[in-house]
Formats: C-alpha cells, sequence, structure tokens
C-alpha cells in the first residue's frame, strides 16, 4: 500500500468576501447539498469557517491525488467532489466523487480517502490523506 498527503489552509475572511462579493461563488465551488448543510447554521461567523474548511478540503484532495489526475491528464475542478458529513461516525468528513471522470480516476488508482478539517475565527485547515491498495 502506498500513501499520499495532501494539506491546505485558508484564511476564513478570503471565503467570506468571496462569497459575499461573487453571487456565483458557492454555486461555482460548493456542491447543492454542501450548501445545504452548511446553510442550516445559524452562527454567521461558524459559517464561513465551515465553507472555508469545505475549501481547503477540496484543496487537499486534489493535492493528494495530483499525481493520479496529471498520469491521467485531468485537471480536477471544484464541484467534482463533495465533503459531508458522515452521521454514521459522528460527523467526520467524508468525500463523495461526484464526476465521472475523476471517479474513474479513482477505480483505476483504487484511491481511497481519509479526510480531517478543522476550523477557527481566522483560519480553516484540512488534511487528506489518500491510500492506494
Amino acid at each position: 500500500m502506498k500513501v499520499y498527503c495532501g494539506t491546505d489552509i485558508i484564511e476564513v475572511e478570503r471565503i467570506k468576501k468571496a462569497i459575499l462579493e461573487n453571487p456565483n461563488f458557492k454555486a461555482n465551488i460548493f456542491s447543492k447539498k454542501e450548501i445545504e448543510e452548511i446553510e442550516k447554521c445559524s452562527n454567521d461567523d461558524v459559517r464561513y469557517q465551515r465553507y472555508a474548511g469545505r475549501f481547503a478540503s477540496k484543496e487537499a484532495i486534489y493535492k493528494a491525488i495530483s499525481k493520479f489526475t496529471v498520469k491521467s491528464d485531468y485537471s480536477p475542478k471544484f464541484l467534482d467532489v463533495e465533503i459531508e458529513n458522515d452521521v454514521e461516525f459522528k460527523g467526520r468528513p467524508k468525500v463523495n466523487v461526484l464526476s465521472k471522470s475523476l471517479e474513474e480516476v479513482f477505480v483505476r488508482y483504487k484511491i481511497k480517502i481519509d479526510l480531517s478539517i478543522s476550523h477557527v475565527r481566522e483560519n480553516a485547515i484540512a488534511m487528506a490523506v489518500v491510500n492506494i491498495d
């Protein structure tokens, strides 16, 4: 088994500013399911932290799988994956692949991802660990 990792950190304020200044930002970056889940949060500060965490997650995932997407001549997009809270595991982040093209890369290389997200007032960070059988 081989293991690859990717990490990303983002300032919450950058994501908040992008959301407030660009009406299409959320729809271009986050799935409908992600938006619906995050919008349930009544605390504005925490909501922007969660958006930043999801953004950092996608960046971390794409860094971790970059070797395989380059080999496959595929350039991932933000909407190729969605991050959801896995209720079976007390809200632990779970990665869903939404794109058929990216799914082909995952199947070809037998990619499995473990994801961790943390956020505080100013920053959100994510780490993706990819296991290849």
